[in-house]
């Protein structure tokens, strides 16, 4: 089974990228407890070796701010290391005493990017992304700030996460859209029924799946909320809880079944058929362990046929998931 890695252009005109990237957020916040710098940096580094170098970050991963920007960051000083890798941060998130608060002041916007490029140590960033769209303030106004950091070079492309059809309408008539960030999964496949990825298809924008393992769930990994650490934030989110767990379990189960039969592992089948979904898509899994990054990266090598591609598709129709994404702390905004 071969692990080439897989190039699919960003956007209608960018550049050819790792369909299989690296989501770094784990590293530094919301799944349970943390290891060092060095073990972070060796995951991180070997993700880069096996060619996972759409490497993908927020300023909002912490606490504190910039937290994850900076640990990449002590990477990509490395001149050598930067030319390899491709990298990505949003704005638009912080926290504050009332919890994860949402801006898309232009002042802020500036202001988010002038920091990122400080924490991440580099002159421009690949592809900047509002992480949430801010509907207090006109969507115009923060992308007109975004075009003028693309004019001065500070960014090359640009994106946006989770935002409504008329949203990304309204910011891709200001500046081009190169990426839609969104989860996408067979447990969260929304974006194939509620035009999304129509109006992504018809402006050119490529589709970034973030949690495209369903945050680990569809790995088989996890039999019951108890399996997750103390201080992982999935304990308090409505699928990962009492019956929602049970039921979202025959999902996993079902997927298990295809992959036992064709000899991969779950994380592999599910990677695999996110990729299916055109040549429009991008995965960004994430982990802090360098043997399930190589698991991920076995997906490369994966062809699924029509009939399993429609196996599961049924799958996904017919099992439907319980439970909310984000609990409701965090419901206003969708956090991560």
């Amino acid at each position: 089974m071969s692990s080439e890695v897989i190039y699919r252009q960003l956007g209608r005109n960018g550049p050819k990228v790792a369909a299989l990237g690296f989501g770094a957020m784990g590293l530094s916040a919301f799944y349970g407890n943390q290891v060092s710098d060095a073990e972070n940096h060796e995951v991180i580094k070997a993700a880069v070796e096996e060619g996972c170098t759409f490497i993908d970050t927020s300023n909002i991963y912490g606490p504190p701010m910039g937290k994850n920007e900076r640990l990449i960051g002590a990477l990509l000083k490395d001149l050598e290391f930067r030319s390899r890798v491709f990298i990505c941060t949003k704005f638009g998130l912080y926290f504050s005493e009332n919890g994860v608060k949402v801006s898309g002041k232009p002042e802020d916007v500036r202001g988010w990017c002038e920091e990122a490029l400080t924490n991440l140590q580099v002159d421009y960033i690949d592809l900047y992304y509002q992480h949430r769209v801010d509907r207090s303030v006109p969507i115009e106004e923060t992308w007109k700030e975004l075009k003028k950091l693309k004019e001065e070079g500070k960014v090359k492309y640009l994106g946006i996460s989770e935002a409504t059809e008329e949203e990304i309408r309204r910011a891709h008539a200001i500046t081009p859209i190169s990426a839609l960030q969104i989860e996408f999964s067979p447990w969260t496949p929304d974006i194939k029924e509620n035009g999304i990825l129509e109006v992504c298809r018809e402006l050119g924008i490529s589709i970034v799946a973030y949690s495209p393992l369903g945050r680990g769930f569809l790995t088989g990994a996890y039999k019951s909320p108890a399996d997750f650490e103390e201080g992982d934030y999935r304990r308090i989110t409505p699928r990962f809880q009492g019956e929602a767990f049970k039921e979202n379990l025959k999902l996993v189960d079902a997927l298990k079944e295809i992959a036992d039969k064709k000899g991969i592992t779950p994380a592999q089948l599910t990677l695999a058929w996110v990729l299916a979904q055109g040549d429009d898509f991008i995965a960004i899994p994430g982990t802090k362990k360098i043997k399930y990054l190589k698991d991920n990266i076995g997906s490369r090598g994966v062809t699924l046929t029509t009939e399993e591609l429609q196996s599961i598709d049924e799958i996904v129709n017919r099992i439907k998931v319980v439970g909310e994404r984000y609990e409701t702390g965090f419901s206003n905004v969708n956090a991560f």
